[in-house]
């Protein structure tokens, strides 16, 4: 019974999640494909032996795989699902060639494959917009309720009732603006301006780097200001207005995990954040337990991530076939059979790599490397 709980609770929310946001990324490359005449051979979600599947009417092989951890859409002319080219592709046909994604032009495979990230940062846009509209969106006036004593703001002289009403020139309309803002923040000094007794003030105020843990146990180095909000509302919005904001957060959250990407690579910020897929499916079985506003938020912010993985310029991911198609139109000629070769194993390796990585995280943070140390010592 313990173990069928903890298969509710945890595995089928995360299949449920994975699995949706793996469609919605196929399905952009399968809707602009189709759009521009490749024929679609296989539209996986999962990898390895089939578990079960369909045909439908155009010879597309619809089906689940027995490994959940992504999917692919093998098209007309593609030798494995990383859409390397077969050795058929050069004696095809001229009937064949029509169908075939490695002989549209240039432009229709960058869009092919580019369709893919997009569909998931639309998915996010979308999921917040009907959020907004629905059940409405956080908001906060930045008016400063509190500041802790001995904090950063009290340092810097902020005071309760201040209004921030900019952030490093970025104007500020809500109190999690500047949350988003600070949270990433590594001690670098921001520039605010605040409104204080009809008067407009400029303050420097370097936020510090604190460590914290989440109600899931997970811990996160972020920046702190040592401010309280005043009060907190949610706004509901009509549909277009809700679509501009959910556009505008879904852009907050782009620029913050590549923000916090590239504290990574500069050394920063610590990588012990980045987590794999017991992580995952820990967060969404706690997730969904906190109702479905919770579960569309964090399937918007996976989708985010999912959208930006797939655009990093590494050989294997959507982003790695869109460099090589840059240097295609630089050259005027494609890459040679060996360059792209090396590339993909490359770049397979990478990924791999960063999958061993991250699944090394979740065995640490899960405490599994503990327990088995605790057996041995």
């Amino acid at each position: 019974m313990e173990f069928l709980g903890g298969l509710w609770t945890y595995v089928i929310p995360f299949l449920v999640v994975l699995t949706v946001l793996v469609f919605v990324h196929e399905l952009g490359h399968y809707w602009v494909a189709r759009r521009n005449g490749v024929r679609i051979e296989t539209f996986s979600i999962g990898f390895g032996p089939e578990l079960f599947g369909r045909t439908d009417k155009a010879g597309t092989r619809w089906k689940f795989s027995a490994i959940p951890l992504g999917g692919y859409v093998k098209m007309f002319g593609d030798a494995d699902a990383a859409s390397t080219p077969s050795g058929a592709v050069r004696s095809m046909t001229p009937a064949e060639r029509e169908i075939s994604f490695f002989h549209k032009r240039l432009g229709q495979r960058a869009a092919i494959v580019a369709a893919g990230p997009i569909a998931n940062f639309l998915f996010a846009i979308i999921g917040l917009t009907l959020l907004f509209s629905i059940y409405g969106q956080p908001f906060t006036p930045a008016d400063i309720g509190s500041v802790q004593p001995e904090s950063a703001a009290a340092q810097a002289g902020m005071l309760p009732g201040d209004v921030i009403v900019e952030v490093d020139g970025q104007a500020i309309e809500r109190f999690e603006e500047v949350q988003q803002i600070v949270r990433f923040n590594q001690g670098t000094p921001l520039a605010l301006v605040v409104q204080r007794d009809g008067q407009r003030l400029p303050i420097s105020v370097t936020p510090q780097v604190t460590t914290v843990t989440d109600r899931m146990g997970n811990s996160h180095t972020i920046g702190l200001l040592g401010i309280g909000r005043a009060g907190m509302e949610y706004r509901r919005h009509d549909p277009l207005t809700a679509l501009w904001q959910a556009g505008r957060e879904t852009v907050n959250l782009t620029v913050g995990t590549l923000g916090a990407v590239g504290q990574m690579v500069s050394g920063s910020r610590g990588t012990e954040e980045l987590g794999g897929p017991l992580r995952i499916a820990q967060m969404s079985g706690e997730v969904a337990q906190s109702g479905i506003v919770a579960l569309i938020w964090f399937m918007a912010i996976l989708s985010v991530n999912l959208g930006l993985i797939n655009l990093f310029p590494i050989p294997m991911l959507d982003g790695g076939h869109l460099l090589f198609y840059a240097v295609e139109a630089i050259r005027g000629k494609p890459l040679g059979d060996r360059a792209q070769e090396y590339g993909f194993r490359i770049g397979l390796a990478l990924v791999l790599t960063l999958m061993v990585f991250a699944t090394w995280n979740d065995l640490v943070h899960l405490r599994v490397v503990d327990f088995f140390r605790d057996l041995i010592s």
